[in-house]
């Protein structure tokens, strides 16, 4: 007798903590993985939540346990494994039954997935889920690309599930197909930049002023309760602060500086890069973490390259305005793409209910996305964040912060690749007149791509005064 109202295929750690949070909101779970002994053990740590975990040891049995129409989660790798179980279990379902991702997914792997899925009767939801094993476990922030049908199944349930910001879910059907992983993916994106410029700010602290490691935990902790309230900055003021039991010494500083990443970030400058937009304090926060596994090279430049003397560093209240201004720029590019993506895939994307959902849950979440939904449910000239009225304020705030420390860390020599970035970003912004036309005279004049004129219309192309300097080949 089909006895569950959802099946979980994948129980690692993600996997086994939603079975174990759906479980304790009174859902029956069916759950289901290649390797028996994951299935034993979350069964052996349930506890009395084992009673609505029905564990299956075989394909069929966990699809026939299932009530229909069936919703079946997957929780593995959303790649080739996702592809192998997705042929395998097809061939067991009926019609209207639901395959969702619940993985880190290129969005295009996702809206190829539904349109093959879709002629056979089933549907494809894509949910981007948020806030690492705690999240899945006592309340994840989640976006949900999916058909309506499958929305009003699963809605019930992920809402039961999700975390709560003053009693409102933090989940929401962003859109169809892709849109739900297309989200998770700025919203990882972002992450990025969030994660790389709190790094700045500590290498100002630590290689600039020369702190302590207790004075700049000290001064992370200090912006917990204020504008910078965020869980990374949570997390910081933690790592800051944890000893290693082994050594007695600070465990951040045992740790090597080589940064892992998992190809979310990269993705979202790919899909800005196509849409026509800038993501670039993201990308430099990527970039930051690709140079990083270049040790070797790293510790060996440091003597060969010429050293800079350090300069005074802006002092903490500064550096706290300067990361507030590189966080409001990082979210404002996150969110212009998805805009651009929204127009392009025709989504109809809400990027209110998107701040919204991530206010808690996620590991963005923070004290600024509240400023952020108030934007964007308001005035937004042009769709572009920073010109709302609501963060212009902000802005004109704590961008001068952003340029005394931007100015002060390149001057010693410091590198601060996201915040400058973000600084760059908003000042090409702000420029009524930018550069751009002497490039399109070079592209004119050794390319005949024709100009725009100010003053006549239609498409134009230059009388260049003189003769192009030739080149001397040198590939033989």
């Amino acid at each position: 007798m089909a006895k569950a109202e959802i099946g979980i295929f994948g129980q690692g750690t993600m996997g086994r903590a939603l079975a174990l949070n759906l479980a304790e909101r009174g859902h029956d779970v069916a759950i289901a993985s290649r390797d028996a002994s994951e299935i034993d053990a979350a069964m052996a740590g349930a506890g009395p939540l084992a009673a609505r975990l029905h564990p299956t040891r075989s394909l069929s049995e966990f699809v026939a346990i299932l009530r229909q129409p069936r919703a079946v989660l997957f929780m593995i790798p959303s790649g080739a494994p996702l592809d192998d179980m997705i042929a395998r279990i097809r061939l067991l379902l009926d019609v209207g039954d639901t395959i969702i991702d619940g993985g880190n997914a290129d969005f295009n792997a996702t809206r190829a997935r539904a349109a093959d899925l879709q002629p056979g009767g089933l549907h494809y939801v894509g949910m981007g889920v948020s806030g690492g094993e705690q999240g899945a476990r006592h309340g994840p922030s989640m976006m949900v690309g999916s058909s309506d049908q499958s929305w009003a199944q699963l809605r019930p349930m992920l809402h039961a599930i999700a975390a709560r910001f003053r009693g409102d879910p933090c989940v929401a059907h962003v859109g169809p197909d892709g849109a739900g992983h297309f989200v998770k993916t700025v919203h990882n994106g972002i992450e990025y930049a969030d994660m790389q410029m709190i790094a700045e700010i500590y290498g100002l602290m630590r290689d600039g002023a020369g702190l302590a490691l207790a004075q700049i935990a000290e001064r992370f902790d200090a912006w917990r309760d204020g504008p910078l309230q965020s869980f990374l900055i949570d997390t910081t003021v933690r790592a800051l602060r944890t000893v290693d039991p082994q050594t007695g010494h600070a465990l951040v500083d045992l740790i090597s500086d080589r940064a892992g990443q998992k190809g979310t970030g990269r993705w979202t400058v790919i899909e800005a890069l196509k849409l026509g937009q800038s993501a670039s304090a993201i990308e430099a926060a990527v970039a930051a973490r690709a140079w990083s596994a270049e040790k070797d090279m790293r510790v060996a430049a440091e003597h060969l390259l010429p050293a800079v003397q350090p300069g005074a560093i802006p002092p903490p209240e500064v550096l706290e305005q300067a990361l507030l201004a590189g966080r409001i720029l990082a979210h404002a590019q996150g969110f212009r793409v998805m805009q651009a993506a929204s127009e392009a895939y025709d989504w109809s994307l809400d990027p209110a209910r998107i701040a919204e959902i991530w206010r808690a849950g996620c590991i963005i979440r923070s004290a600024l996305l509240d400023d952020l939904a108030l934007a964007l449910r308001g005035d937004l000239p042009f769709g572009h964040l920073v010109l709302s009225p609501v963060l212009r304020a902000r802005l004109t705030a704590s961008i001068p912060a952003l340029r005394q420390v931007v100015a002060a860390a390149t001057l010693s020599g410091l590198a601060v690749p996201s915040l400058s970035a973000a600084l760059g970003w908003y000042d090409s912004l702000r420029r009524g007149r930018s550069t751009a036309n002497l490039i399109q005279a070079q592209r004119d004049m050794f390319g005949a791509h024709g100009f725009h004129r100010l003053d006549r219309p239609g498409t134009h192309h230059g009388d260049w005064v003189g003769e192009l300097q030739s080149t001397k080949d040198n590939t033989g």
